[in-house]
């Protein structure tokens, strides 16, 4: 059974509804005129009464001749007047003249209504005396004890006279077929692009392509851009969900891949213990330390990638407290001496005594942490690092920021591998970084602690030799 679209649907509901509307509207119209002119006659009628009454009274008309005469000098076509007593009873007709067989009018309804509310009138009655039907309006006059009535056949003339205008008709119907067509255009339209969101949620639904012509090209309305907008949003959303789910794999292959290394170091270590049990002290205690070392590196992972997750996936439950970086930075100092000392390096600290933002402090202090790290492990022997802070306000950001510079003048990086640096697990040396104890996650901490506390972070090497990050906290 075929399905009527939700446009189809739309148009036939708000044409039945419009034209029941219109066709209510045409008769109402229709009988509020021939109303208005049924009683625009019966007023005219009502008025002729009226001044024959008078000429009754004034000239003092008592024949019948005298009545026929008024009414022939009084030309009014096809009119044919009665007067009638109160009681009902016929003294003159101007078209029949026979009085004896004509009955009593008392209870014709004109009459009726006539001699209770002083005028009545009755449209479209068949007259019991003459044949045809008739327009009838009565006068009552009490200071004459009769009624005047007045009547018109209701021949071709008089309903053509009571009908109403046609052109109206005529107008209200092409009005009908004029929005008609509007209507339809508008609910074809709309069907359409309702039904290629259909076609869009149908193919989504059912993970297939969205390459094809239904949903290509949408009409220039406001329903066709917001059809556009959603499907391009879905897309994009398809192509950032594909996009992690490659880094995602690429992710996991490099977790495994660094896991791998101290596991196996550590496997090798204590399986040359156990199937050597006559191994000397000295040899068993050199592959014990070797083996604690990979478990501290294997450590150190777990920690990096743990920090990393929780950064990901609830940045918004990181503790907030106010962080005194000065003091922080000191302690980092105090921490590395000695590894400071065995490369023989110097680290500058120009950071104001009074430097404290709103953070959390541990992220504050993996930021720091593993930039010295970096440069003790990278920048080389007898190099200096050097960091400074400035303080910044801009009249487009509501916060003050920190911005910092942390540089070394050691050997710097290859300008091909600045842009990856931050990337997890990415290493411009891997043999010798592996070598040094380096996870491959430390600088993507830095990146992403960074962004959690409202800064960015770029890389660049110095004019004079060396790396330079330059980065903005949050105040």
């Amino acid at each position: 059974m075929m399905k009527i679209s939700v446009g189809t649907k739309l148009y036939l509901s708000v044409l039945s509804v419009f034209l029941v509307f219109a066709v209510s509207f045409i008769v109402f119209q229709q009988e509020r005129e021939k109303q208005f002119k049924i009683d625009t006659l019966n007023l005219k009628l009502q008025d002729y009464n009226r001044h024959m009454e008078e000429s009754v009274r004034l000239l003092n008309l008592r024949t019948e001749a005298q009545f026929d005469h008024y009414v022939d000098s009084h030309n009014f076509p096809n009119l044919r007047v009665t007067i009638i007593r109160t009681d009902g009873k016929v003294t003159y007709d101007s078209r029949l003249k026979d009085y004896s067989h004509l009955s009593n009018h008392i209870t014709r309804p004109e009459i009726v209504s006539a001699l209770k509310d002083g005028t009545g009138s009755t449209v479209d009655r068949n007259s019991e005396t003459l044949s045809g039907d008739y327009f009838y309006s009565a006068t009552y006059f009490p200071r004459d004890s009769f009624l005047i009535r007045s009547a018109l056949p209701y021949n071709n003339d008089l309903t053509k006279s009571l009908q109403a205008d046609q052109h109206y008709i005529w107008f209200a119907l092409c009005a009908i077929m004029l929005l008609t067509v509007i209507l339809y255009r508008f609910t074809h339209r709309l069907g359409h692009n309702i039904m290629k969101l259909r076609t869009f949620a149908t193919r989504a639904d059912h993970n297939e392509s969205l390459d094809v012509e239904d949903l290509a090209v949408f009409p220039s309305d406001e329903l066709g851009e917001i059809a556009e907008r959603i499907i391009k949003i879905y897309k994009r959303l398809q192509t950032t969900r594909r996009e992690q789910d490659i880094l995602k794999r690429q992710l996991t292959q490099n977790i495994a891949h660094e896991l791998k290394t101290p596991v196996a170091s550590i496997q090798g270590y204590l399986e040359t213990i156990l199937e050597n049990p006559n191994i000397n002290d000295t040899m068993r205690q050199q592959f014990l330390e070797r083996s604690y070392a990979q478990s501290q590196r294997l450590t150190s992972l777990l920690q990096d990638i743990s920090t990393l997750n929780r950064m990901d996936d609830a940045p918004e439950i990181t503790t907030q407290e106010h962080v005194d970086i000065a003091k922080t930075v000191a302690n980092i100092q105090k921490e590395t001496a000695l590894q400071l000392q065995e490369k023989h390096m110097t680290f500058v600290n120009r950071l104001p005594a009074d430097l404290v933002i709103c953070g959390n402090a541990s992220l504050v202090y993996s930021i720091f942490r593993n930039l010295t790290d970096n440069a003790i492990a990278y920048a080389g022997m007898g190099t200096t690092i050097t960091l400074t802070a400035q303080y910044v306000q801009t009249n487009f950001d509501d916060h003050a920021k920190w911005h910092f510079r942390f540089t070394d003048n050691g050997v710097g990086v290859a300008p091909e591998h600045l842009q990856r640096l931050f990337e997890r697990f990415y290493r411009v040396d891997k043999g010798r970084s592996r070598k040094m104890g380096g996870t491959g996650l430390g600088l993507a901490i830095v990146k992403n602690a960074v962004i959690l506390h409202g800064g960015t972070i770029s890389v660049h090497n110095n004019e004079d030799g060396g790396l330079c990050f330059e980065f903005t906290l949050r105040a």
